[in-house]
């Protein structure tokens, strides 16, 4: 625990129960949200082959949790961990530069 709490510059083993409660709770909402999106655009489990279904599925996912990790997080009081965690995330898979006026407004 003392690890997560230094990598994650936290303080509390409370916070740490929180910040996995929420990545659990979002990545479950993630997944049901995705179903009626896919089910929207006539993607079924029974419309299509499941070697389509399952990765166009995933790729709903994935957004919808990013999208949703930092509201969540808000919910549970650890938004300024999750925002941070978003921003970090996103930087490395190449849309940092989102972030670049945010940037530049603290650093003046």
């Amino acid at each position: 625990m003392e690890k997560l709490k230094e990598r994650w510059g936290i303080t509390s083993n409370f916070q740490i129960i929180l910040i996995l409660i929420v990545f659990a709770i979002n990545g479950s909402f993630a997944a049901w949200v995705a179903e009626p999106i896919t089910n929207f655009f006539g993607i079924t489990k029974g419309s299509v082959s499941g070697w389509i279904y399952w990765p166009i599925r995933l790729l709903l996912v994935f957004p919808v949790y990013q999208l949703t990790l930092p509201i969540v997080g808000f919910l549970f009081g650890q938004f300024r961990f999750f925002w941070n965690f978003e921003k970090k995330f996103l930087k490395r898979v190449g849309f940092g530069f989102l972030f670049k006026k945010e940037e530049e407004s603290h650093e003046v």
